[in-house]
């Protein structure tokens, strides 16, 4: 049965970039840290990755994110090669899209794009990538299956949180899988729906 998987590198700390972004810095000054472990030699995290990328069958982005990153991913998106669907929640859709790309935009909210990438998968998991208020929307609607973490030995102590701003709830997680690398530590849990409020 197909997942939905929220999919994120973050600091030691819990933040998702760093401070001082910009257009050429979208994750922040000396931010791209957060991806060296899918970029380097770290071969525990690399064969991690691969593993676990095999059952990604499209991907969910919000606008700010599609933006920030289009000039690194083009037309074939994060995913590169496997040129896998990408799903970009957003207000409306922008003017210039590259030709050819895997991007379909959806301007009607949560639960409709989460449609839309759960066809363009045809059975395999829906990942959703980027950026924290896009993962706190998701959870907060209740539509996460897993959380899956790469937490990265760096403390940016400022930047961008990801758990920040959440409800008042609690949400309880069962861990699926921790696999200790050199350049991240990989953990996966499974989100336990909450019992209905009294």
């Amino acid at each position: 049965m197909s997942k939905t998987v929220f999919d994120i590198s973050m600091s030691l700390d819990g933040y998702i970039t760093a401070a001082e972004r910009s257009p050429d810095q979208p994750l922040g000054r000396d931010g791209e840290q957060l991806h060296q472990w899918l970029l380097g030699d770290d071969r525990t995290s690399l064969e991690y990755f691969a593993r676990v990328s095999k059952a990604n069958g499209a991907v969910i982005t919000g606008r700010r994110n599609y933006d920030d990153s289009l000039p690194w991913w083009g037309a074939d998106g994060p995913t590169g090669d496997l040129r896998l669907p990408v799903v970009v929640v957003t207000h409306s859709t922008p003017r210039a899209v590259p030709e050819g790309g895997v991007y379909r935009f959806v301007t009607d909210g949560l639960e409709s794009a989460l449609e839309v990438a759960r066809t363009a998968a045809k059975g395999r998991d829906v990942t959703v990538m980027g950026g924290a208020r896009l993962a706190r929307s998701f959870l907060t609607a209740a539509l996460i299956d897993e959380i899956s973490l790469h937490i990265v030995p760096v403390l940016f102590g400022q930047g961008t949180r990801l758990f920040d701003e959440l409800p008042d709830r609690h949400w309880e997680l069962e861990l699926i899988e921790a696999v200790p690398a050199a350049r991240a530590v990989h953990v996966r849990y499974a989100v336990r729906r909450q019992p209905p409020s009294p």
